[in-house]
């Protein structure tokens, strides 16, 4: 546990975020837990509340037994990494607000780990998923949303929140889209011409009526469509073609992108197509289109036996 005073600047150094970068509410809902887990394994090594004097003593070693007590309660080197990243930054606010030197936090090396790279599909299994989501219902009206939802993901390179947080007001779906993406980031994003049919399809046959201020994608009694529905569907076109598990709703829009690259389209346009912040980001799709070129290498051109 942590003081009621620590959480009280917990909480200040939050607003603080929210004012400056705009976070997405889940994003600050991470950082507060990793933040308070922090404090409040410091609390216990120090054997009391860990309050912003106490802080300023924490040392390299201090750091070290905190990031062997996370790796024993089974946190991932990725996750622990994302933890150390708030733990930094906060105190890094801390330090600044109260004057005081937190090198040894700072400099504390975060753990190595694997990037996972994105899993594309081809081109042709990416428009394959697009004919059999459809084929996933018996009702009309689901399979062409169902439809149009997986053709936005893929056409737009939308995230699945993006896509269902659509709503009447979006309709009818012009030549260019306006979307408020992770931490209130807007772009504008070209819509492909079978996008808007997918979507026109579906809002015909739609039994709920769409207006502004309702979800464009409903569910079955109405309400907004969840994400979960979304990727059972997907899940089910998956195994009725055969694909591996890495070919979800966001493969989509990995997809997306990576078919860009290969087409010609250079990372800072496909930085801002997605919304990434950084353009890092974006370039783990250069990794993708090297892996898979290795890949037709070697299919055309295997080792000798």
């Amino acid at each position: 546990m942590i003081s009621a005073a620590m959480a009280d600047i917990l909480e200040k150094w939050l607003d603080w975020l929210k004012g400056v970068d705009g976070l997405a509410p889940n994003t600050i809902d991470a950082y507060r837990r990793d933040v308070a887990g922090y404090l409040a394994f410091m609390s216990g090594h120090f054997g009391g509340a860990a309050g912003p004097a106490r802080l300023q003593e924490v040392g390299i070693s201090d750091m070290r037994s905190w990031m062997a007590s996370e790796r024993r309660r089974g946190v991932s080197a990725r996750s622990l990494a994302r933890a150390l990243s708030a733990v930094k930054n906060f105190i890094a606010w801390l330090a600044h607000r109260d004057g005081f030197d937190a090198t040894a936090i700072l400099a504390t090396r975060s753990p190595r780990f694997e990037k996972k790279l994105p899993r594309p599909l081809s081109e042709e299994a990416a428009r394959g998923m697009i004919d059999t989501v459809e084929l996933q219902s018996k009702e009309r009206w689901i399979a062409a949303r169902d439809t149009a939802v997986i053709t936005l993901l893929y056409g737009c390179g939308l995230r699945i929140s993006e896509t269902l947080g659509l709503t009447g007001a979006d309709y009818p779906l012009g030549e260019t889209l306006r979307i408020i993406g992770k931490g209130g980031k807007e772009r504008i994003v070209p819509v492909v011409p079978v996008g808007r049919l997918a979507v026109d399809h579906y809002v015909h046959l739609c039994p709920h009526p769409i207006r502004s201020g309702v979800p464009l994608f409903r569910g079955a009694r109405g309400g907004r469509l969840g994400a979960r529905l979304v990727q059972k569907v997907v899940q089910a076109a998956r195994m009725q073609m055969g694909l591996p598990a890495t070919a979800t709703p966001h493969a989509m829009r990995h997809s997306f992108a990576t078919h860009l690259l290969a087409a010609g389209a250079d990372l800072r346009t496909i930085q801002e197509l997605l919304g990434h912040s950084t353009l890092s980001m974006t370039q783990a799709y250069t990794s993708v289109s090297a892996e898979r070129l290795m890949e037709v290498y070697e299919a055309a051109h295997p080792r000798a036996g």
